[in-house]
């Protein structure tokens, strides 16, 4: 198995009737999907996703795939194939329209759907081909025939990519529900057809590579759904991801079935099940969706609010439930439901919101209590199932953490996939598949580009690790004015500190050493504000570690008089 190397460097350039297939995010993450094809010179990108914050990202809102490698070669993209509807796989699309908005999306009815609502709000108008199942649709040098999969979404695609270099199977993300609620199964006839004409290269989602067996059915959820609303004396609030159609399907029988009636709570909730009811793709029975404001109204016994929040997200509404900062008050009987896996990085925010309503009294079901979620993807059993049938000739596993691309890498080496022909990659990673084979040629840059505020990319590690020290160990500021020529102390030192649980009367200790530091290093002719600051910086900073054992940051301010 071939696997990338820290030191490559960029890729040359590409062999004449070779494909490169480079992944900008997806791989080594659960999230941030985006993988780029080049022939003869033109592009096309597949997905192009975002990846939501952890603990140690205090304040970012978002983080997008890197476009640098590409910024300058836009005019040399032919289109967007977005694979399905989903935050991870479409997210990112509006932050790069912003640089080149006539790029061509191309997508499923709803997957469309939904990434224009998206642009609307960046006052984007985008062009759009709509696609479905078994069609094929010839992109610049890129022949694109679409495949039906099964997800946690509907109307989600695989694509296969030919070009004189070879066939590339990309299966998004994808599972084999046998018995799905809107009947659209996996079209594995069309892999074992697409596999007949030969899959050079097959790109495929890792993310329950682990996992033995095969995933459950998404109808299983139905009975125990039944079985909490049946028990449930007052409210009933589920939290999902507010795209999970098929989910929400089921919230909704369940509430028609015992008398209830449904409200959405939260802005992307309300437009995305909006447009699925619109396009057929959630069936409401009349009567049964309300407007939040008429819950006042119903009796608590006959209310189910469905709600983002399903992952701790600290402005999402069950975090604010939780938090009692949220126009809907948490009372005791109160059922609470998350109806959604824990992404990987989100448990320990997932439980403190799980307590936070457990303390107002709510009874909350989660997936470790009972099976309220099943997975959108293939399972290890049904990835040997579905390698038997590609038989592909490369592999590239993709969609999901280092420990689920060696998984599934492995996976694919069971069903007779050659070890020199699986490659293991990371985001940044140039694939070049030239005659029948594929082979790591170099790496670009694939960083992580935050979306804090309005601010995209103005945002680096190093702030970061300014906003975790903050957050962690407080900030000391320290205040002295000197004499311009001579460097004579004229006024302070003055020591304030916020966050550190250091009071500011303990600073009277360490003020006569700042004072002693700075007098010499005047009488040594040192008198240059930046200088006289990072001594001020040193002595305190290490006063601070040797008496508290902390590292807070020190910001100290040398002012000329």
């Amino acid at each position: 198995m071939s696997h990338p190397h820290p030191e490559l460097g960029p890729p040359p350039k590409l062999p004449e009737g070779g494909l490169r297939v480079t992944p900008l995010g997806g791989l080594g993450e659960i999230g941030r999907n985006m993988t780029v094809f080049e022939y003869g010179g033109r592009l096309l990108i597949v997905d192009c996703g975002v990846l939501f914050p952890e603990e140690e990202q205090p304040g970012i809102d978002l983080i997008l795939p890197d476009f640098s490698s590409i910024r300058s070669r836009l005019d040399d993209v032919e289109g967007i194939v977005l694979t399905h509807g989903h935050e991870d796989h479409i997210g990112g699309v509006p932050y790069l329209l912003r640089e080149k908005p006539d790029i061509p999306l191309i997508g499923s009815k709803l997957t469309l759907a939904l990434i224009e609502a998206k642009l609307q709000e960046h006052r984007i108008r985008p062009y759009t081909l709509e696609v479905a199942e078994g069609r094929r649709e010839r992109i610049g040098p890129f022949d694109c025939e679409f495949v039906a999969v099964n997800h946690s979404i509907p109307d989600a695609l695989a694509v296969a990519v030919r070009t004189p270099a070879g066939m590339v199977v990309h299966t998004g993300d994808f599972k084999m529900d046998q018995l799905p609620l809107d009947n659209r199964l996996t079209d594995l006839h069309a892999f074992a057809r697409l596999s007949e004409e030969g899959i050079d290269l097959l790109l495929a989602d890792s993310t329950n590579a682990e996992v033995p067996g095969f995933t459950p059915h998404e109808r299983d959820i139905s009975n125990v759904l039944r079985q909490v609303f049946a028990g449930a004396r007052k409210r009933i609030i589920v939290a999902s991801f507010a795209s999970h159609v098929h989910r929400i399907q089921q919230i909704l029988d369940a509430a028609h079935e015992y008398g209830r009636r449904v409200a959405f709570v939260g802005r992307s909730m309300v437009r995305n099940m909006g447009i699925a009811r619109d396009l057929g793709y959630l069936k409401v029975a009349p009567g049964l969706v309300v407007d939040v404001k008429t819950l006042d109204d119903l009796p608590d016994s006959e209310v189910v609010l469905v709600c983002t929040g399903s992952q701790g997200e600290p402005m999402a509404a069950l975090s604010r439930m939780a938090n009692r900062d949220h126009q809907i008050r948490i009372v005791e009987g109160d059922t609470v439901i998350l109806a959604s896996s824990l992404i990987p990085g989100n448990e320990n925010a997932v439980y403190r919101v799980i307590n936070g309503l457990t303390r107002w009294g709510a009874n909350v079901v989660h997936k470790g209590n009972a099976k309220v979620h099943v997975s959108g993807h293939a399972s290890a059993g049904e990835l040997l199932y579905f390698y038997n049938i590609c038989r592909p000739k490369n592999l590239m596993p993709v969609h999901g953490e280092w420990r689920h691309l060696r998984a599934n890498a492995e996976l694919g080496a069971l069903t007779g996939v050659p070890h020199d022909r699986i490659v293991i990659a990371e985001d940044g990673i140039a694939v070049d598949l030239v005659e029948g084979k594929a082979r790591i040629s170099g790496k670009v840059q694939a960083g992580y580009v935050y979306v804090d505020g309005l601010s995209v990319g103005g945002v680096g590690e190093p702030a970061l690790k300014d906003r975790k020290i903050l957050g962690d160990e407080g900030i000391i500021s320290v205040f002295v004015v000197v004499d311009s020529s001579t460097g004579k102390i004229t006024g302070g030192p003055h020591v304030h500190a916020r966050g550190s649980g250091i009071e500011d009367s303990a600073f009277n200790d360490v003020i006569p050493r700042i004072t002693e530091t700075l007098e010499r290093s005047a009488q040594d002719g040192v008198v240059e504000p930046h200088q006289m600051q990072q001594l001020v910086r040193r002595v305190l900073g290490k006063w601070v570690s040797d008496t508290y054992r902390r590292r807070p940051m020190i910001l100290p301010v040398v002012v000329e008089v």
